[in-house]
């Protein structure tokens, strides 16, 4: 086959993964389960899949800047909603604006501030998930400490 075809085949197998499991395809086993503390407010902010988001970028983002240390996150705790945007005809998108504080693979507990924008997933399907650790924003994407999530 064609680079082209054989590269057609691997987007079409990635896109039917939940099918593909009966076909005989096999899933990549997640390495770790985040562990998360029950000590949220019930808000979006502490569904496992804005975790998982969170802690998957989080991990690619430390071992893709230069000089961060390569740490993992563990565990989330103390997860609240402190700021809602309902969307409207002057705001067009929902925002969910949530803090918690992160436990990392070093030992040491950092602040994450986050945002959930309904509905800015890719290509507009599902909600897009913005994150800030405490001192990992090395770039100042967020300004200093995070300001623009708080």
């Amino acid at each position: 086959m064609t680079r082209f075809a054989h590269s057609a085949l691997a987007a079409l197998i990635s896109l039917l993964t939940p099918l593909g499991t009966s076909l005989g395809f096999t899933q990549a086993a997640q390495a770790a389960d985040v562990a998360v503390l029950t000590e949220d407010d019930g808000s979006v902010c502490a569904e496992a899949w804005v975790l998982s988001k969170i802690t998957d970028r989080f991990s690619y983002q430390v071992h893709h800047v230069p000089h961060l240390p390569d740490v993992a996150i563990t565990d989330f705790h103390n997860i609240r909603l402190h700021r809602y945007l309902p969307s409207s005809e002057r705001w067009p998108i929902g925002r969910h604006y949530c803090r918690a504080t992160v436990s990392l693979s070093d030992g040491h507990d950092r602040s994450i501030f986050y945002l959930i924008e309904e509905g800015q997933g890719f290509a507009s399907i599902g909600d897009n998930v913005e994150f800030c650790v405490s001192g990992f924003d090395r770039w100042m994407v967020y300004n200093g400490r995070c300001r623009v999530l708080r």
